[in-house]
């Protein structure tokens, strides 16, 4: 299974749950799980996170990190489209393309593999939200693509504390 990041994981991750400079070990698990081919952040994801400053950005423009985590693969157009169309609405008004952003993209890498692939996002569920206002893991479940949190990942891939990188 591959595991998508969506851009608020990383965000939220390094803002509230895992700062870098004081749990280092979190971001080289991360890392040594992307070059394992388990984590992995779309290209569009990724550059939502590096528009911005301060040690996140700096981390994951660093090459290693970079080749670790980025997917090598790009978002399929049709795909996206079609995401776009089923997931949110086929006639989102441009204010309302940009409240949706990028997640059609994350979503679109799911859509042409689910048994394969999951996205990972710390959106919550709200069924009630319509259009532009769908969360990730509405779309996700209505289009057949597994969504989970950056704490469940952790559950499965069980990172701790003390984890320490193969050889070390």
């Amino acid at each position: 299974m591959i595991y998508l990041l969506d851009a608020d994981t990383l965000i939220r991750a390094d803002r509230t749950y895992y700062p870098l400079k004081r749990f280092p070990v979190f971001w080289q698990w991360l890392r040594h799980n992307g070059v394992e081919g388990n984590v992995k952040v779309p290209l569009e994801q990724y550059e939502e996170v590096v528009v911005g400053k301060g040690p996140l950005v700096d981390w994951l423009k660093q090459e290693e990190n970079k080749e670790a985590l980025l997917f090598a693969e790009e978002a399929d157009p049709v795909v996206v489209t079609a995401v776009t169309a089923n997931g949110y609405a086929s006639d989102l008004d441009e204010a309302e393309q940009e409240a949706v952003g990028r997640d059609p993209f994350l979503i679109a890498y799911g859509v042409v593999a689910p048994d394969e692939r999951c996205v990972v996002s710390f959106e919550v569920s709200a069924p009630g939200k319509k259009r532009a206002n769908r969360k990730v893991p509405d779309v996700c479940a209505s289009l057949g693509v597994k969504c989970v949190t950056l704490f469940d990942l952790i559950e499965v891939l069980d990172f701790t504390t003390d984890w320490k990188p193969p050889g070390a």
